[in-house]
């Protein structure tokens, strides 16, 4: 399955996407957000969450380093890396027992080998008042993911 590509106008388009992601995400995903600062990955992160059913506090992890939430499917983890030195780093997190159905993680190269591998790259960039967003499959999980994505887009058009 090749990436697909699009042009996130606003928050609407933004919260469209995380809408979409949710509905279609495998029983368990493992998500790298990637993108530089401000590229939006944090509002992705707490739209996807709210499709998931989350209803207090979406609060950024970074400071925290990960925010746990229980969501419709189960244990979701939101982790932004930004400030980890490196990988070993993570295992003061208590992650090494985690069995969450959806892991959201913001700058993985900076735990690298301390993560569950992704099944799915939402690479983020600003682009005018916007933002390109790219998605990219990184397991046969996260290719047959992107397949029902672009299905649930054709069917959800023609409604």
């Amino acid at each position: 399955m090749a990436p697909i590509e699009m042009f996130l106008r606003d928050s609407d388009a933004t919260d469209s996407l995380a809408r979409s992601l949710a509905a279609t995400q495998p029983a368990r995903a493992s998500v790298y957000l990637q993108g530089d600062l401000g590229a939006g990955k944090s509002t992705l992160a707490r739209a996807w969450l709210r499709a998931l059913g989350v209803t207090g506090a979406v609060r950024s992890p970074t400071y925290t380093l990960v925010e746990r939430y229980d969501t419709t499917r189960g244990e979701a983890l939101h982790l932004d890396l930004y400030r980890i030195g490196d990988a070993g780093e993570l295992e003061f997190l208590g992650l090494d027992d985690s069995d969450a159905a959806l892991w959201l993680v913001e700058w993985p190269e900076r735990g690298q080998g301390g993560l569950p591998p992704p099944d799915l790259r939402v690479e983020l960039a600003v682009q005018g008042t916007g933002r390109a967003a790219r998605l990219v499959p990184a397991s046969p999980a996260g290719a047959t993911w992107l397949a029902r994505l672009s299905e649930f887009w054709w069917v959800a058009a023609l409604s």
